[in-house]
């Protein structure tokens, strides 16, 4: 009753106040909840399998599982060491893993030349040399990238 007592200037002011108030609440949630989503995104993994290792004549033979659980990228060449049991880098070996299609597993096979499986005692992802795709910078492709083994030598990051 007090509302109606009020000049209509008044009441119209409180009204607009209110959608207005209304009006950036909304704006804001909505640009919180897309950022987050965006955020989301940008961080899902690449996950490198190392799956198996045999020995291919005068070299080791990988198979590498790759699961791209975020955007497409063109290009993903990643920088990997092979050390012997003893820890002494051996051998150094650049790889093409790409193109990686979104939310796709994919299986790459690659060889470290000149050096027999049973002389491998670790493989490790020293670098991400090239990420192509999207907004994907190589730096955040290295901190998306996580590693994993089946093949009884330790991969790592």
């Amino acid at each position: 009753m007090l509302a109606l007592r009020a000049p209509l200037y008044r009441r119209r002011i409180g009204r607009i106040a209110l959608d207005t108030a209304a009006c950036f609440a909304l704006s804001a949630l909505l640009v919180v909840s897309a950022l987050a989503q965006d955020a989301s995104e940008k961080a899902a993994p690449i996950k490198l399998q190392l799956n198996k290792v045999e020995t291919a004549g005068e070299a080791c033979r990988i198979t590498m599982v790759i699961d791209n659980k975020g955007t497409s990228l063109k290009t993903y060449k990643v920088d990997l060491f092979a050390f012997d049991p003893e820890g002494v880098a051996q051998k150094r070996v650049a790889v093409e893993l790409g193109p990686l299609p979104p939310k796709k597993t994919t299986v790459k096979i690659f060889d470290f030349p000149g050096i027999a499986c049973n002389k491998v005692g670790r493989v490790l992802l020293n670098d991400v040399l090239a990420c192509d795709g999207g907004d994907a910078a190589r730096e955040a492709c290295l901190e998306r990238t996580e590693t994993d083994t089946k093949a009884g030598l330790p991969f790592d990051r």
